[in-house]
Order: structure tokens, then C-alpha cells, then sequence
């Protein structure tokens, strides 16, 4: 017998905007709505394909909702799916557990959910498949939940349902884990993982699979997202396929602007960079949220960190030149730097090569980075507010990094500057 299924986990309806700046032509609507959107594309494609039965492998939501829309949504979702004979079966996840309201809203009657009280077993007697799974009861799951799931039911196709960490995920909880020799114990022919954003096939014959959230949220989630569609031959897993079902796409992109004699040499190798990405077939017309890295050792240094404000909006100008719609500047991280040589400056003997030992001193010397703090910019910093009169208490400047850091672009602005001979560069 043959037969197809949709493994899909981590939907996250309604996420909140995370990382998002506002500006005339952001498309904030657009990613306010991309989690629903990209459910849709899911259901088309199951409806289209006409799969056996869809699995979701937790957080649905994104904690407890705003208001009832964003379950009405999803449960609007569910019923096309009735509509064309597919079955659901899902397990909370942790964003879904802290939903109160989600537990209470009721699914179409094609949609199964399981305890979250001890392993359920849901036997699909047509297909001769056993599905094993256990949702989350609250928030937080220390427990290997998988160490009470039942073996394989015997000729059947059997399929774990599970939100985990499995042994450890970078920049995810570890939410009921587990480990790899464990599932494989079970004797299972499919695991059906969720919670880890980013897909994963862990292992093959047996399948233990991460599908990866379906819509990228922000800056850490970059590439393609999708969920997994998977194909049985006789009871053996013969494909297992990403589907990519988001509606816009976030990626980082660096420009080396070594070569740009001026601005508008950057501005157009920037533009280069863009629609070419934008032209990339995989995209597949999708909008593209791009968080520009601008790198290299260049002359045009100087005017990026005097007026970044500026700069990163003629970049932003870039993407809305390429067509609407079509790219977005996330935001422009100026990492480039000047390429004056500082350390053959420092070995000379001038005032210019003077003050830049005295600022190198500085920077390398907590203490009295803390010690210019509290002479020289806290007084300043209380005078600028006496005189808006602001009645905000000034805050200690005393983060050594974080000054660090102003210092190295206050001195390549200033040895670029005195070393062009006080030109506006």
C-alpha cells in the first residue's frame, strides 16, 4: 500500500514582530500576517496533493492569543482540510501550553489531539498505521517523555509524534529530551519531531525528522522554511521531502565595499548584490527581509559611521528601486573600517600619530576607559539634559565594550578626517 502524509511542526500563528523597524516601506503587515499565510500554502498543498493525514508537531500558537481570531484562523485552516477527507493529528507544544485558551476551543472533528497526560496511541486501521504521541501539559517539560511510549504496534506502519530538543539544539530550551539511541529503541519507522526551527534530518531508515518552523520570524531564522512531505511504499518510508510553504524569506547579506572609491560606488555594488539575490529562481518571487552586512577596509568609511542614519536609508532606497514588494532592509550593520594603516601611524612622530597612541592607550585599559566615563561624558550627558530640561537621571557609562566601540569609530573618523586634512570625507 502506498500513501503520502504532511509533517509540519512550529507554525507559531500571530508571532509577535520581533527585531522589526519601523520605516516608510517596511512591510510590517506582511510579516505580521506571514505565519498565516504560509499555513495556508500548507493546506494547499495537502488539499492539492491529497494526502493521507497531516501531523503538527507542536506550537500551533505562540503562547496564549490576543484575541480568539488567531484560533478561529487556524480552525478555519483545519476545516478546508475536513472538507477534502484529511485527517489531523496533533500534540501541544510549549507555546502551545501556555495558551489557556487554545485547550478550550474546539476543532473540527477532523482533527485529533493528544493527551497530555501519558502517551496515546491512535490506530489508522485503513492505512495500517499507528500513530504514538504526548502533547505538553505545561510550559516546561524536564521529562523524557518518550521513555513511556509503547513499542511498534506489530505490521504497521508506526510514527512517534513528538516536541522535543532531542539531545540538544543551539538557541532552543531543552524541552523533553531525549536521545537519538532512544527513539531508535522504539522501533518506530517514523519520528515526527518538533520544536527545533531549523530542519533536520537526523537519521534515515529509521526517519527521525525536523520539519523546521514553517515562516521565518526574524533574523535568526534565515533560508528556506517548509514542512516535510513524506511518501510510503509498503509499509517503508521512500521519500521524505522539503515543501516550502513561506511567504517571505530572510537572509544576510554581505558586501565587501574595499573597492568603492566613494558612495555611490558602494550604493551601486550594493544594488548589484541585491538583484541578484532577488533574481535567484529558488527565491520564487518571494519578499526578502535582508539584514546588510557592509565590510572591507575602504575610503567611504569615514562617511558610513559620521551619518549611518543616512547611509542606511540610501541602502533601504536600494531594495524599494528593485520593485515592490520584493526586497526589504531589515537593518545595515557598517563593519567596515579605515584604510589608513594605524599601526605603521602609530610608529611615526606627529601630533596625528601623538593623539592615536593616546586613544589606543584608552581602549585597551578598562579602568580608565571607566575613569573618561565618569569626567567627560556623564558631565556632558547631565548638561545636555539640564539644558532640554529633562529631569531623567544619568546613567553610569561604564560598559567598557560598548565604549570600546565608540572609541574606534570616533578615532577612524578623526585620523580620516586630520589625515585628509580636515575634508568633509
Amino acid at each position: 500500500m502506498q500513501f503520502t502524509f504532511l509533517h509540519t511542526a512550529d507554525i507559531h500563528l500571530d508571532s509577535p514582530l520581533k527585531g522589526l523597524e519601523r520605516y516608510d516601506g517596511a512591510p510590517v503587515e506582511e510579516v505580521r500576517t506571514a505565519a498565516r499565510r504560509a499555513l495556508e500554502n500548507l493546506v494547499d498543498h495537502a488539499v492539492g496533493t491529497g494526502v493521507a493525514f497531516v501531523l503538527i508537531a507542536g506550537d500551533v500558537y505562540d503562547g496564549d492569543w490576543r484575541d480568539y481570531n488567531t484560533g478561529l484562523f487556524f480552525a478555519s485552516q483545519m476545516s478546508r482540510l475536513r472538507e477534502a477527507q484529511i485527517r489531523v493529528y496533533l500534540i501541544s507544544g510549549n507555546h502551545d501550553a501556555e495558551s489557556h485558551v487554545s485547550r478550550s476551543l474546539r476543532l473540527p472533528d477532523n482533527v485529533q489531539r493528544f493527551s497530555t497526560d501519558a502517551p496515546q496511541t491512535v490506530m489508522l486501521d485503513d492505512l495500517r498505521v499507528a500513530i504514538h504521541g504526548q502533547g505538553f501539559a505545561n510550559a516546561r517539560v524536564d521529562k523524557d517523555l518518550t521513555q513511556d511510549y509503547p513499542d511498534a504496534v506489530p505490521k504497521h506502519f508506526n510514527i512517534g509524534l513528538l516536541h522535543t530538543s532531542l539531545d540538544g539544539r543551539p538557541g532552543h530550551a531543552a524541552y523533553a529530551p531525549c536521545s537519538l539511541a532512544g527513539l531508535l529503541g522504539k522501533g518506530y519507522d517514523y519520528w515526527a519531531l518538533g520544536h527545533v526551527h531549523q530542519r533536520e534530518i537526523v537519521h534515515e531508515n529509521p526517519w527521525v525528522v525536523f520539519p523546521g518552523i514553517v515562516q521565518g520570524r526574524h533574523i535568526r531564522e534565515l533560508g528556506p522554511k517548509s514542512c516535510t512531505v513524506v511518501t510510503v511504499d509498503d509499509s517503508r518510508v521512500v521519500h521524505a521531502e522539503p515543501v516550502s510553504v513561506d511567504v517571505m524569506r530572510w537572509s544576510e547579506l554581505t558586501v565587501d565595499v574595499a573597492q568603492c572609491r566613494n558612495a555611490d560606488d558602494a550604493i551601486d555594488a550594493v544594488m548589484g548584490v541585491l538583484t541578484q539575490t532577488c533574481g535567484d529562481d529558488e527565491l520564487g518571487g518571494r519578499t526578502l527581509a535582508v539584514r546588510l552586512r557592509l565590510i572591507g577596509a575602504s575610503s567611504v568609511h569615514a562617511e558610513f559611521i559620521a551619518d549611518p542614519v543616512r547611509w542606511a536609508n540610501e541602502f533601504r532606497r536600494c531594495a524599494t528601486d528593485i520593485g515592490p514588494g520584493r526586497a526589504w532592509i531589515e537593518r545595515v550593520c557598517f563593519d567596515t573600517h579605515s584604510p589608513v594603516d594605524l599601526d605603521e601611524l602609530a610608529t611615526r612622530e606627529d601630533a596625528v600619530s601623538e593623539l592615536l597612541r593616546e586613544i589606543e592607550s584608552l581602549i585597551n585599559n578598562d579602568e580608565a576607559l571607566t575613569a573618561f566615563a565618569k569626567a567627560e561624558l556623564e558631565p556632558m550627558i547631565s548638561r545636555v539634559n539640564r539644558d532640554l530640561g529633562s529631569t531623567q537621571e544619568t546613567q553610569p557609562y561604564c560598559q567598557a565594550e560598548e565604549l570600546r566601540t565608540l572609541l574606534h569609530e570616533a578615532r577612524d573618523l578623526l585620523i580620516t578626517r586630520l589625515l585628509s586634512g580636515g575634508r568633509n570625507t
